[in-house]
This record gives structure tokens, sequence and C-alpha cells, in this order.
């Protein structure tokens, strides 16, 4: 992810000269943070990215899936023992609202499935090689742990289904971006940039120009592609280059397919581009996940099924596939490439 931020630091700083741009870059979620304040003085703009770090910070204590004592920990405990629990008013609607997109996506973004996450070692900060048991995975998947399973009231919450472990890793870096670009603008930003780990949302402009994002190469240093950013704008990648293990020889990435129990394997990476809205960055983070467990097979079937127009998925020979609303607003630096043309 590393290189991923210098090559957007790279194409938003293009013939910037003097202009008054402060950056900070941060390790938070479990990946690099990086805001990028434009027309501010330093003193404002360090201001306002620490204000928008230590947000990022509370975000990861509470919502972290394996750090005993979080928030999100307690509630699994409780759900593991078939308890009701308090449950925070701002979780009680995340949870809400993840369970709706759950459904859109018809089950395949699936935070319930931390189990599995787990058993395939992915939530530790440091993992090894690992082939779990078979019948460990099938039950789990016979289990069927789903959002749906969450009832909240009031203040409380409890789960129908004592498999349900909720891993919020595939929402929490999109919710933040919303929180950061909600307080940026009622602070009269004009413009800035603020990136967790290629899930990136743009407010205002850089100066006169849009700001450019670089796309990263899942196999190669370097960008793959990329695009202007306009004011409100959100872009997600879900790739199989940022969290894996390989073992004899097979790549086994951290997206998991809750039909199967398995990492999905036929696709390097996914990107979405959402438009202006009070939930851009979430949906920039939740609605790559159908899409790339979905395959290139029915790559267009999927961005439908989630009503994503801009989306380019590369499946595993390398081959881009783009939607005609995509193609017409990304720009290829491959000269390798090969493309899918949309229909």
């Amino acid at each position: 992810m590393l290189r991923f931020l210098t090559i957007l630091i790279l194409l938003a700083l293009a013939g910037c000269g003097r202009e008054p741009l402060y950056q900070s870059q941060a390790y938070v979620f479990g990946t690099l943070v990086d805001v990028s304040i434009y027309g501010e003085s330093e003193e404002r703009a360090r201001s306002l990215t620490a204000h928008v770090l230590q947000e990022f910070q509370r975000l990861h204590d509470g919502l972290h899936a394996w750090k005993a004592g979080s928030e999100l920990d307690k509630l699994n405990q409780a759900f593991a023992a078939g308890k009701k629990t308090d449950v925070s008013p701002e979780l009680a609607a995340m949870l809400r609202d993840a369970t709706q997109i759950s459904e859109r996506s018809g089950g395949l973004f699936n935070p319930a499935i931390g189990g599995l996450i787990k058993l395939w070692g992915f939530q530790r900060d440091e993992f090894t090689p690992l082939r779990p048991d078979p019948a460990q995975i099938a039950a789990l998947v016979q289990a069927a742990p789903a959002m749906s399973d969450i009832v909240i009231e009031g203040n409380s919450a409890y789960s129908k289904n004592p498999a349900v472990r909720l891993d919020l890793g595939g929402y929490a870096k999109g919710y933040a971006l919303d929180l950061a670009a909600d307080y940026l603008r009622r602070e009269k930003v004009h413009g800035a940039l603020v990136n967790i780990g290629g899930n990136i949302i743009a407010i205002g402009q850089h100066g006169k120009r849009p700001w450019r994002v670089g796309i990263q190469h899942p196999r190669h240093a370097g960008a793959i592609a990329a695009m202007d950013l306009a004011d409100g704008w959100a872009i997600g990648t879900s790739g199989d280059y940022q969290r894996y293990f390989e073992l004899d020889g097979k790549r086994y990435c951290h997206v998991i397919d809750p039909r199967t129990g398995y990492p999905v394997a036929g696709v390097q990476a996914v990107t979405i581009l959402v438009p202006p809205g009070s939930n851009a960055g979430t949906l920039s983070d939740a609605d790559s996940k159908p899409i790339f467990i979905s395959g290139a097979d029915k790559f267009q079937q999927s961005t439908r099924l989630m009503g994503v127009e801009h989306a380019m998925l590369i499946d595993s020979a390398g081959k881009i596939h783009l939607t005609s609303a995509m193609q017409a607003r990304i720009r290829i630096l491959d000269k390798n490439a090969k493309l899918e043309q949309a229909p």
C-alpha cells in the first residue's frame, strides 16, 4: 500500500509548485492513511488533520475485530454466548446500514463471517500461511451467519445465530472516509483528499484542478490506471495483493466467499467509483466486495446488482474488465494491458 500512496501523491502534486498543500501520513485500520489539505495555512491544516486522525483511531479501537475489550469484541462475545448486550448508537446505525448493503448484495457482502476470516488467519496483525481444517470451514458455512441474524432493540443487540462473529474490515474504512469528509466540509475546507489504504474521497479541488489519483497495479510497482476525482466522489479498491499469503504456489487473499468459506480466486483487483452522496465513502468500501467475489464471469451482472455504474475488474490473467461508464472516466497507463471492452 505504501507504493499506492506514493503514486497518489505524485499524481496529485504534479505541477503544483509552491501551492499551499499540507500532507500527513499515519498508520490506522491496519493500513497507511494519507490526508492532503489544499489552500489552508499549515497550522490550521495540521489541526484539521489531527482531528481526522484522532477520529480514525477512535473507530479503529472500537471496531477492532480481534482486540480484547473493543466494543466489537464485546459484542461478538455476547453473540457467541447468546446474550443481549448494550451497543452504542453509532455502532447500531452502522450495523443497520451494513445489513441493508448485505441484503442488496444477496449476502455476498457479509460482515458476519468473522469466524471464517479468523479461521483463515486474517484476524492477526501478522499472519503466516496456513490451511484450515475443511471440516471447520464446512461447519461455519453450514451455520450460515448473516447480518439479518442480528437484532437491535433500542440500545441493546443480540444475535439469533451464535455463529455470527462481526468483522467490519470491509466497511469501517469507508465509514471513516464519510466522517472525515463531513467534518472537513463543516470546517469550510475547500480542497482535501483523504486516502485510507486505497479508499479515497475528494473534497473540493486541488486549486483549479480536480484531484488526480492513481490505481495501484496489483502485480507490479506503479499505477495501472489514473483518473480525476471530482468533489464528493469516492473510489475504492479491493485487491488480492494487500492481505494475502501463498502456500504451495497458490495465493490466498483475505476476501472470503461466504458461500464456500474459501478465499476468492480468479480476481486480482476491483476498483469502483461512487458519485457524491452522504455515504459515498462507505459504499466505495463495501460495494466492491460483492463484485470481487462474483468474479470476472459475472462482472457486469454484479455491478448492476450493486447499482455500481463505474467499475473495473482485473482478472487472474491480468485482463481488465470495465463498465461502459468507467471506460469513459479512466485512463489506462499500462500499455501492455489487455482490455475486455464493455458491452
